[in-house]
């Protein structure tokens, strides 16, 4: 089965030799009606019979190259179908050597300047919500097929052993100790004493039972209840004094203890030995991979709903990234740079691993065809472009047959 392109060159490669043996016939009549005729006719007849051996020549070494000239099994006739397989090895190291290189493919890339045509491709109107529609339902089906005892088995044979042999105690010192630089606890701490204040004032008879269940046995209970609910106010106005004054002593004191902490975890012995032992127990304890595995479940399933929400959040925001991310390609000079190197190692390290691997295509492919079937293709291909050696040497030689008799008159 011969594709739309395939039988547009048939089509052309039939004019063409329609072309080549219509001058090889025209050269023929000439001969003849000229045949023996002195004068200006005997220059016209040397002319044809050279003309008509030039064709004849170039008809028989065109056709030498697909298959026998009128079947006769002449030698050294139908090279490609004889030798296809040397000529698709031929042609593999041409192209392997040639063109499929590390600097051609980089030199290429270069002049394309991929990065900065898809950054402007991105921001034209529709392209960036295309990219999204085309690539959340895929998106979303290679989330859905990760299976829950795949990712068991992924934090029970690889992630928490992983994490297990990772001292945690420097790394969380270290990032502790950048917390509290730069205050990033003080929210927390702000929602923890609020909270604790609001629980202690709503709580008074709770926190005045804990505290009578403290006094001494033989203390009267009316002077328990009187200490109780005067410990409850302090307890209450110290908590709303920690909750409106940032820079309450125990606000200080728990920022000193954080930082003292992040220290002693980088460089206490005793602290990174204790931090490991609770990583240790964390860890190892049953319902951390059940609970890990559980809030993966959850995960999936919320992306999963996102992604295939059309009108979604997830899309939306997608679209937008995906804009802004076109518009700093295309003006951030230094990124696209960054770009256009990363691309360029990438692609010249495949090039320069596997370029052998992907010009194999080309033999391997030859390979499948018989040498007839090879031999059809390559003249479609080709074939046309080969009429012109037919009509050329039909010209030339009836200009060379020309000259020839020309000087022999002279002589």
């Amino acid at each position: 089965m011969l594709s739309a392109g395939d039988e547009e060159r048939r089509r052309g490669l039939r004019r063409m030799r329609a072309v080549a043996l219509g001058l090889l016939v025209f050269a023929a009549v000439v001969f003849v009606v000229t045949h023996g005729r002195d004068g200006v006719w005997g220059y016209v007849n040397a002319a044809s019979e050279a003309a008509m051996v030039g064709a004849v020549a170039d008809w028989f070494a065109v056709t030498a190259l697909f298959r026998h000239p009128l079947g006769l099994p002449i030698p050294h006739t139908a090279i490609i179908p004889k030798r296809k397989d040397s000529i698709a090895t031929s042609l593999e190291d041409f192209v392997t050597e040639n063109f499929l290189t590390e600097e051609n493919v980089r030199t290429r890339l270069d002049s394309a300047q991929v990065p900065r045509r898809l950054g402007v491709w991105l921001q034209q109107p529709g392209n960036a919500e295309r990219v999204v529609a085309e690539a959340s339902p895929a998106l979303a089906k290679a989330v859905a097929s990760i299976k829950d005892d795949e990712v068991r088995h992924l934090l029970d044979s690889i992630l928490l052993p992983r994490l297990g042999r990772e001292p945690v105690g420097p790394l969380a010192g270290h990032l502790l100790e950048g917390i509290v630089e730069d205050g990033s606890h003080r929210g927390l701490v702000d929602i923890g004493v609020r909270e604790l204040h609001d629980w202690a004032l709503a709580n008074e008879a709770t926190i005045t039972a804990l505290l009578g269940q403290r006094a001494p046995w033989w203390s009267p209970k009316w002077l328990d209840d009187t200490v109780s609910a005067r410990v409850h106010v302090e307890i209450v106005k110290w908590l709303a004094d920690v909750r409106d004054n940032p820079l309450h002593s125990a606000r200080v004191a728990l920022d000193n203890l954080l930082a003292t902490l992040a220290d002693d975890l980088q460089h206490d012995d005793d602290t990174i030995a204790k931090a490991e032992a609770l990583k240790e127990r964390f860890l190892t304890h049953p319902s951390v991979g059940n609970s890990l595995v559980s809030l993966w479940g959850s995960v999936r399933r919320a992306v999963i709903d996102a992604l295939d929400d059309p009108d979604g959040e997830l899309r939306a925001r997608l679209v937008v990234a995906l804009r802004d991310l076109g518009a700093r390609v295309e003006s951030d000079d230094e990124l696209r740079a960054s770009l256009d190197r990363r691309l360029g190692e990438t692609v010249g390290y495949v090039v320069r691993t596997y370029g052998r691997e992907l010009s194999t295509v080309i033999s391997q492919t030859i390979d499948r065809w018989d040498g007839n079937e090879a031999a059809q293709r390559i003249e479609l291909h080709v074939g046309r472009d080969l009429q012109f050696i037919r009509i050329n040497g039909t010209i030339v030689g009836g200009l060379v047959g020309l000259l020839i008799h020309s000087l022999s008159q002279l002589l």
